[in-house]
């Protein structure tokens, strides 16, 4: 063969390799808006030198607020926002107007427009209630519930009534030009637990790849959503990269590696939470690696952080040196009587806690982006 030649498919296999790597850098979605691509470019971009803090229903309510204008208990410990806001869609389904901790649909419209015009992200998680009754909620594992709705099944009609009616709230969210508003989508949360309807113990695997790819389909193709990040997301526990895959849905319809955990026991006696933590953010680093996808801690957090320096002796080291895209943490409720004992409910830190000086250096810290370093990275564009 000549040398011509030679540098002749020697470039094109060049090209050929960029050509890939450029479409390996994109969505799963191929019709995802500009907006979503340039989110999920610059996730995969900012990952190299941090991650974005998030926090759950963080403008709706406080420790000992409700409702108040411009109010964050992040912002006021840090003067900042969350570079990420958690939100949940339970109760479009059955037509509330309330989502599922009785935050209004209209007001979580109106933080997801602030906060995008900010630079922030918005994520949504879906406590569905159970299908098979009014009676039932998320929490139920009534076993055939995952297969009632799949194409054939008896309540098969009312899961797209209910995906319709996702999708119209959605496609609501614009920005101030008109364009939809990019969102990291988490559906079937914890899936690998055993404590919901969409559960290991409640469906079988090929029944939940199912569900997951007919409800992204749907959205994508019938009610031309192209705002969507899919967030694939399974509880702690799985230690390994072949019980993480077992539901897999494939990964055209998947953007996002994610797991949710939470400290329970003593961290002055026990370093489990960091270590497991981090072993299992490795696990799905290699993987997102392998699949050039996204990876994140979708939830996480340590109820009233009875331990001064949680975030930067226990949290940092839970993420070690793992490339995440974000981290969020739950919701800060205050007193709720509706916990057996009632008790305090939060998991980022007010004025005066206990772990108020350590969230700062935390903040501090320069791989933490909040939403003033999100604003800098200019992600949807």
């Amino acid at each position: 063969m000549s040398r011509k030649k030679i540098q002749t498919l020697a470039l094109l296999v060049l090209c050929f390799a960029g050509v890939f790597a450029q479409n390996a850098s994109l969505p799963s979605d191929v019709k995802a808006t500009k907006e979503t691509v340039s989110l999920y470019k610059n996730l995969q971009r900012i990952s190299a030198k941090g991650f974005l803090f998030g926090h759950q229903d963080d403008l709706a309510y406080g420790v000992h607020w409700r409702y108040q204008q411009d109010s964050s208990d992040v912002k006021s410990v840090t003067g900042d926002y969350p570079a990420l806001y958690g939100w949940d869609l339970s109760g479009l389904e059955s037509d509330h107007d309330k989502d599922i901790d009785g935050v209004p649909f209209e007001k979580i419209k109106e933080f997801v427009k602030q906060t995008y015009q900010r630079g922030a992200v918005n994520t949504f998680s879906w406590h569905s209630p159970s299908p098979l009754g009014s009676e039932k909620n998320a929490w139920d594992t009534t076993h055939g519930t995952v297969a009632s709705i799949l194409p054939g099944g008896i309540n098969h009609d009312l899961y797209r009534s209910w995906l319709d009616k996702i999708a119209v709230f959605i496609s609501s969210l614009k920005g101030n030009k008109g364009e939809t508003i990019p969102v990291l989508f988490r559906p079937f949360h914890e899936l690998t637990g055993t404590w919901f309807w969409w559960c290991r113990n409640a469906c079988s695997a090929g029944e939940f790849k199912t569900l997951w790819r007919f409800t992204a389909d749907y959205l994508r193709n019938e009610k031309h959503l192209h705002n969507l990040l899919m967030v694939y997301n399974a509880s702690g526990g799985f230690e390994t990269a072949e019980k993480f895959l077992e539901r897999y849905p494939g990964d055209d319809m998947v953007d996002v590696l994610s797991f949710d955990t939470y400290q329970y026991d003593d961290p002055q006696k026990s370093d489990r939470f960091e270590k497991n933590t981090n072993h299992e953010l490795s696990v799905i680093g290699q993987i997102a690696k392998e699949k050039n996808k996204l990876f994140a801690l979708a939830e996480t957090g340590y109820e009233q952080i009875p331990y001064a320096t949680w975030w930067t002796d226990k949290l940092m080291k839970a993420i070690g040196n793992n490339k995440i895209s974000y981290v969020l943490l739950w919701r800060n409720h205050g007193w709720n009587e509706w916990l057996k004992p009632p008790h305090m409910h939060y998991y980022v830190p007010f004025k005066g806690d206990r772990s108020e000086a350590d969230f700062i250096k935390f903040y501090n810290l320069d791989n933490t982006f909040f939403e003033k370093d999100a604003a800098k990275e200019k992600l949807y564009h």
